[in-house]
């Protein structure tokens, strides 16, 4: 992953960087190598995080997924609400603003006094709308596409993102991310042909189609927002904290909500909400049970997703968020009585090899990574050891 050097700034390997600049008497090695259990504290510590916002974002995403299409099988036919609940469950995430550590508190401070107030609006302004219309797109092809297609779809915002990614945060696209791209092209344009009417989606060959443009649109977009969230990160929000990443997504959400509820009233959707409970066929409480939880896991989602953002870059996060690509569909088969047929598996198998291929990328990039921090600091306790050895005997 060619944007490590660069946006890994918190990842295990700067942190070796970091944990080598205290203050060390020179020639001291006991001293050095007390600073050890520091970095590995440290270290695990990362990991630890990364696993939570990885498990956050494959759990969140699939079981998000899963309901909305529920939502549709069993009565629910408002592409507003279905879009609303993808946002309106930020409150939860209120009290964690108050909640999280107070780290880097005093950047945040600077980057206020920095940055204008009306900076700051604009983006939060831009990422919510933007936020609303993607959610929108999300719908429509949920509507219309059986779910295992449509989360084979998805998995082209990882090639959206590596593109974006290339011009707006100098992501290099080497061998193994190109050969991720292709294949993951390959695997949504094969979905084309394939239109699946027997599954949970009673969509017409017309419908079929705009869910695809639809859903193929989302995905370009959320990858475009990811890519900007990243950029938002390095040049507006800098030296931000755990809190800003929670903030970025209520402030974000809400007008992404307000943006919705907007269109929900302006559409008329809303007088038919009423009936549509009432028509549900797994009952009014399921159907209220329903939307609370896609709320909820949506919400579980983007803390995952922001939060890998956050750490390390917009283009880990998608590939994190691709690691689902196998769950949703082969779930579906059973709970949706989706069709698996020849051209799907071709799908999933290429899009599972692309994804393997970014991934083995990251994986010698964080080599590459640690053999150049273990060499710095072999070089480094080699002159520490040459400096006590050139001090004269008398004054050691």
């Amino acid at each position: 992953m060619g944007e490590v050097h660069e946006e890994c700034i918190t990842g295990p390997s700067n942190i070796m960087s970091q944990e080598a600049k205290p203050a060390v008497p020179s020639g001291d090695t006991n001293a050095r190598r007390n600073l050890r259990p520091g970095f590995s504290l440290k270290r695990y510590s990362w990991w630890i995080q990364m696993i939570i916002y990885s498990v956050f974002v494959l759990c969140g995403q699939s079981v998000a997924t899963l309901l909305g299409r529920l939502y549709y099988d069993k009565g629910g036919n408002s592409k507003w609400m279905s879009t609303l609940v993808q946002t309106v469950g930020f409150p939860v995430l209120v009290p964690f603003i108050f909640l999280a550590s107070n780290e880097k508190q005093h950047s945040e401070e600077t980057n206020r006094r920095k940055y204008s107030p009306i900076l700051m609006v604009s983006l939060f302004i831009f990422l919510g709308v933007f936020l609303a219309a993607d959610c929108m797109l999300y719908s429509i092809g949920l509507l219309y596409l059986p779910v295992s297609t449509y989360t084979l779809v998805c998995a082209s915002q990882l090639g959206f993102n590596a593109f974006f990614s290339y011009f707006l945060n100098g992501q290099k696209l080497t061998a193994f991310i190109i050969n991720s791209l292709v294949l993951l092209t390959i695997s949504s344009v094969l979905l084309v042909f394939s239109p699946d009417d027997s599954s949970g989606s009673s969509a017409t060959k017309g419908k079929y189609a705009i869910g695809f443009i639809c859903t193929l649109a989302a995905s370009a977009g959320y990858a475009l927002m990811l890519s900007v969230t990243q950029l938002a990160f390095r040049k507006v929000l800098r030296n931000s904290s755990v809190r800003m990443v929670v903030k970025l997504i209520v402030y974000q959400s809400a007008i992404a909500t307000v943006v919705i509820l907007i269109g929900l009233f302006a559409s008329g959707e809303w007088k038919t909400l009423t009936k549509e409970m009432e028509n549900f066929k797994l009952g009014n409480l399921s159907y209220l049970m329903t939307l609370i939880w896609i709320s909820i896991t949506w919400q579980i989602f983007n803390v995952g997703a922001v939060g890998l953002i956050y750490k390390i870059s917009s283009l880990f996060s998608n590939v994190i968020s691709t690691l689902a690509l196998p769950i949703v569909p082969v779930v579906a088969v059973f709970t949706f009585n989706d069709k698996m047929n020849g051209v799907k598996v071709i799908s999933m198998v290429l899009a599972i090899w692309g994804f393997t291929s970014y991934l083995y990328q990251h994986y010698v990039d964080d080599l590459e990574i640690k053999a150049i921090a273990e060499n710095a600091s072999k070089v480094s306790d080699e002159r520490n050891v040459n400096q006590v050895s050139a001090i004269p005997l008398v004054e050691r």
